[in-house]
């Protein structure tokens, strides 16, 4: 007994040390892997389309189709960042101006040329894409890392969740996130002065 009993102690160093290493080893494993100060987590934007096709004549869109395309417009909740577009086989002006004129109501100005769908369109119609993109910022949020334990100076997994996931949801146009947006000439000194001649003119009237 004796015996056994110096074989037990004499291996609880060892075992002592496995465990430690084994808990080190598992902590280490948890650490932020990310060595720049640069968010992995960035927003990434969907783009989709949705069609309708509509009835045409010689003189565009009759009365019952400019009001289907309008409660179509109204379902989709038209608004800035969608783009409206339309595939007219016969690039009928009446047609344009009549969808046009739709979509003027919520602000949108249609564009002539339309992404590739889905079908060929029938004849005697013309087809109405919305083109929708939205953005937003998969994997957020991650909590994945757990420990406390840093010694890499590593960024959180998380890191840029909440700026990028707030830009994405803010902002107006999803599309801008890619593309910008195109300069129009004007300073924003120039701009902000509308205001104060708009004022100043209706005080002199």
């Amino acid at each position: 007994m004796p015996i056994a009993f110096k074989s037990k102690l004499a291996k609880a160093p060892a075992i002592a040390l496995a465990i430690s290493t084994s808990l080190a080893l598992t902590a280490c494993g948890g650490m932020p892997e990310n060595g720049s100060v640069y968010s992995t987590k960035q927003p990434v934007v969907e783009r989709t389309n949705y069609v309708l096709d509509v009835k045409t004549s010689a003189d565009g869109l009759s009365f019952a189709e400019q009001r289907r395309l309008a409660d179509w417009f109204e379902t989709m909740d038209l608004r800035f960042g969608d783009r409206v577009s339309i595939d007219d086989p016969m690039a009928s002006a009446a047609t344009y101006d009549a969808i046009n004129q739709i979509a003027g109501r919520d602000g949108i100005i249609v564009s002539r040329g339309a992404p590739v769908t889905e079908g060929i369109v029938p004849a005697g119609q013309a087809r109405v894409v919305i083109t929708r993109s939205l953005a937003s910022v998969p994997g957020c949020p991650d909590w994945s890392v757990k420990s406390e334990m840093n010694y890499t100076n590593g960024t959180h997994p998380g890191h840029g969740c909440a700026i990028n996931g707030n830009l994405a949801a803010m902002v107006a146009n999803p599309e801008d996130l890619i593309t910008g947006q195109k300069g129009t000439g004007e300073t924003v000194v120039m701009s902000s002065t509308k205001a104060i001649r708009s004022y100043r003119s209706d005080k002199s009237e």
